[in-house]
């Protein structure tokens, strides 16, 4: 792929984000009056820690005691990390002040806490989760504020030109996934809601089946509402045990409600022993594991990061054991309060590398699109939003890291199936999502 095409594809992400703006990129000028209006002042947001302010201010959002996806973990992290980073001298000699938001799940509460991160001047959006990115990207473009290390929940947060995501996605987690089943499992049949979003899962799940020689699984819709899977249960488990020659594997997709699915699962499994089940982190982690005994045993995860048990992660159980002992709401296996750690990770190295000069949102999203490459301790492969680094997949054009790791559930611990990383990104450069 030539460095024009990347341009392109850039460009037209960028026409698609900012429609408002009629140009590919804001102007110094456009952007203050844009921000203005936003923040209802003459004041350009994102410029706090500049060389005469000691703080450097950011904000983590996550959803929390919505009773659906939450994610605690990720916020409770990003002070926890603040807590030690200023406890250490700072970055810089800088106090890292973060300001936290809860979304909760919804649409206008996403929104708000976009508009309270531009009210309160910070410099960048970090290792957050939200699944309403149409809705907190257009007032993070307005003001220029780059969103660091999303949890990749949204395919806007890879296609924004403000985004800066630090793993896959779903998308990467997908079609890792249907590479790592292509080699242990026989028939695969898919069970996931019947919606929109959901018709997305069975493209980038074939993409990485076929990709490996695999025939494409079998898609089973469920309804998003449905309050019990007993049916879908056994109808999957029936469609990949037609040949008891091959193992065949049952891929629940159904996010908060896959437990529910894995219940059912579970009591009509026992007539199928050769049948295995299969997922993605984030669905299923090491307390999903604990809570649920032997359900998920034997069960293949692709993940974005190495093992929870893996030692590149002694860093963060330090941070976690030093500054947040007793806070039930960080999980050091949980993807979110890992994503945040390692986006946390980037934010510190950025700014390391502006030395005494100024951090502010201008700088911040300068340093890392002119190719500044990041190093995480080994829990990522080197990051870098350069032109040359973006992937060339049309349907995300901001992704730079398309590694993922192949776990596996025995003795009741997630642990490595396979050493190192596995890049799947050829796999969703020929994937039309």
């Amino acid at each position: 792929m030539t460095g024009r095409r990347h341009l392109h594809t850039f460009r037209t992400a960028l026409r698609r984000r900012l429609p408002r703006t009629g140009a590919a990129a804001l102007s110094a000028g456009a952007l203050a009056a844009c921000v203005s209006m936003v923040a209802g002042c003459g004041v350009v947001p994102g410029t706090a820690g500049g060389p005469g302010d000691g703080t450097v201010k950011v904000m983590t959002w996550a959803p929390e005691r919505t009773g659906t996806t939450d994610k605690p973990g990720m916020p409770a992290m990003a002070k926890a990390y603040a807590r030690w980073v200023n406890r250490h001298g700072g970055i810089n000699g800088r106090k890292l002040q973060v300001l936290t938001c809860n979304d909760h799940n919804d649409t206008v509460a996403a929104a708000n806490c976009a508009r309270r991160a531009v009210e309160e001047d910070v410099v960048a959006v970090v290792g957050s989760y939200s699944q309403h990115a149409r809705s907190f990207f257009s007032p993070l473009e307005a003001a220029g504020i780059p969103y660091l290390g999303g949890y990749g929940v949204t395919d806007d947060e890879f296609r924004s030109p403000l985004s800066y995501p630090v793993n896959g996605g779903q998308p990467s987690l997908l079609a890792g996934l249907g590479r790592q089943l292509a080699r242990t499992c026989g028939p695969v049949t898919l069970v996931r809601p019947d919606t929109t979003a959901g018709d997305e899962l069975p493209v980038l799940l074939d993409s990485g089946l076929t990709a490996a020689g695999h025939a494409a699984s079998v898609d089973q819709r469920a309804a998003e509402d449905a309050s019990e899977y007993a049916g879908h249960a056994l109808r999957a488990l029936q469609r990949v045990s037609a040949d008891p020659q091959e193992a065949g594997c049952v891929i629940p997709a159904l996010g908060d409600r896959t437990d529910i699915f894995m219940d059912s699962f579970r009591r009509t499994r026992k007539n199928y022993p050769t049948v295995h089940t299969a997922s993605v982190l984030g669905s299923v982690d090491q307390s999903t594991v604990d809570a649920t005994g032997s359900t998920y045993e034997g069960a293949y995860v692709t993940g974005w990061y190495p093992a929870a048990g893996d030692e590149r992660w002694e860093p963060m159980r330090a941070v976690v054991e030093e500054e947040a002992f007793g806070d039930n709401r960080i999980d050091v296996g949980d993807p979110g309060a890992q994503t945040t750690w390692v986006a946390y990770t980037v934010l510190r190295r950025t700014i390391e590398s502006l030395g005494g000069g100024e951090v502010s949102a201008r700088t911040l999203r300068r340093t890392l699109d002119n190719g500044l490459k990041v190093t995480t301790g080994g829990l990522t492969p080197t990051l870098s939003w350069s032109f040359r680094n973006l992937l060339v997949a049309s349907d995300f054009p901001r992704m730079v890291n398309a590694d993922v790791t192949f776990q596996v559930v025995r003795g009741g611990r997630l642990v490595t199936e396979r050493k190192g990383f596995v890049n799947v990104s050829e796999v969703l450069e020929k994937t039309d999502a």
